[in-house]
């Protein structure tokens, strides 16, 4: 296997952090509901199967495009971020105790992958 630190990479499997934005568009009006679905169940789900390990934090908007929730994920690489999402769906009191009563409030469904930038503070 070569080194790094000669400039080959032959061999060598390098693992790069990703982040996952997703942002949920609530129907008008629905937002409060929504709340309420992520505080009684939602997040409760996460933390009880230890799937809140990889959140960096959830967000709703303020200004600009309203009615959005947005939640940051921070995986080690791609194999990691898919291996959550299939366990996380694979999990009963996530998908049957808050997904299925919150899909119905969505308008739409954004997931962004992105890499951190080589310079400034990463979470």
């Amino acid at each position: 296997m070569a080194s790094l630190a000669t400039g080959s990479t032959e061999g060598v499997r390098i693992t790069m952090t990703v982040y996952e934005m997703r942002t949920y568009t609530v129907q008008v009006g629905k937002m409060p509901e929504a709340i309420r679905l992520y505080t009684q169940f939602g997040y409760p789900a996460l933390q009880k199967g230890g799937f809140d390990k990889k959140l960096v934090g959830y967000f709703i908007s303020d200004t600009g495009t309203l009615h959005q929730l947005m939640h940051l994920w921070k995986f080690d690489d791609d194999a990691d971020r898919r291996a959550h999402w299939a366990a996380l769906f694979a999990d009963k009191d996530f998908i049957e105790g808050f997904a299925a009563q919150f899909r119905p409030l969505v308008q739409t469904q954004e997931v962004k992958l992105l890499t951190a930038a080589p310079w400034g503070p990463h979470p």
